[in-house]
């Protein structure tokens, strides 16, 4: 939750129930105006483009959190943070004369409706496109869009160019991998990635054999290498692989906080128990419903 979630102001007109959506929305642009205005709140006077990136950042994680426990309640309240954090940027760019949370609106709005031709610009074989037809299409579109605002002035826009570079490493190499296969530069199946992950393997164990390890060493290199072809695996089964390694975390760290109760509860301390009697309670854990 942020800091600036119960800063209210008298002058702001709060919503009732019985308002629209739009209603809705333009008061909370209100709020937000108001808490900008002189006499407003310092801390979101103080705020800057900058200044909210981190709580961007803490507002989106919160909101998968909630996805993945199938907290509605959660998600509904989430989703008024996260909400609020594009609010706050597009208002922060109006008062600077580059743009209104309105333009980004429309942006958005015909984005969707350029990038769905077999919804809004039906044609008759459109009418059975499967979801792997209308994520090529999309991915093909995004790359005309990028080739069309290269200019002369400016470096000409590539595939891979408009790929965050502020993505969390595993997200942009999925995001890397799915751009490069919309083009065409792809494995044929699911097989010929695990062939590749094998090789990649192979490379790995090579270097940790040769005692190459730590930072900027060629193990490293090697094992960035075999994580980006488990990245495009991932991908080619369809598995976001965020969420996947985020469930991984969640599955690891309950089994291994049983294991440590389990400890506790014989009046054993963790780490001075063996590998062996680890493991033994570890197996114990997993095999637990």
């Amino acid at each position: 939750m942020l800091a600036y979630d119960r800063m209210t102001t008298p002058n702001a007109r709060l919503p009732t129930p019985k308002e629209t959506v739009g209603e809705k929305f333009e008061a909370l642009l209100q709020i937000m105006r108001t808490l900008r205005e002189p006499g407003g709140c310092p801390w979101d006077r103080e705020q800057t483009h900058a200044s909210l990136r981190p709580f961007v950042l803490e507002e989106t994680y919160e909101v998968l959190e909630a996805i993945e426990a199938g907290d509605v309640a959660g998600l509904r309240e989430e989703l008024g943070d996260y909400l609020y954090e594009a609010v706050f940027l597009a208002q922060i760019s109006e008062e600077a004369n580059q743009f209104s949370i309105g333009d980004a609106i429309d942006a958005i709005r015909d984005k969707l409706v350029r990038r769905h031709p077999h919804v809004f610009a039906r044609h008759g074989d459109d009418e059975s496109i499967t979801t792997g037809q209308v994520i090529e299409r999309w991915e093909t579109m995004k790359a005309r869009e990028r080739e069309a605002k290269g200019t002369a002035d400016l470096p000409a826009k590539t595939t891979l160019s408009g790929v965050p570079k502020t993505l969390p490493s595993l997200l942009r190499a999925y995001e890397i991998s799915a751009r490069a296969a919309a083009v065409g530069f792809d494995w044929a199946k699911p097989g010929d990635v695990l062939d590749k992950i094998e090789e990649e393997v192979a490379e790995v164990r090579r270097e940790v054999e040769s005692g190459a390890t730590g930072h900027l060493s060629k193990a490293e290199e090697e094992m960035g290498d075999l994580l980006f072809a488990i990245t495009n695996l991932s991908r080619k089964l369809g598995i976001e692989p965020e969420g996947a390694l985020r469930r991984a975390n969640e599955k690891f760290t309950k089994r291994f906080d049983a294991m440590e109760r389990a400890f506790t509860e014989r009046g054993q301390i963790l780490g001075e128990a063996t590998l062996e009697e680890m493991e033994a309670e570890w197996e114990r854990v997993k095999s637990r419903p």
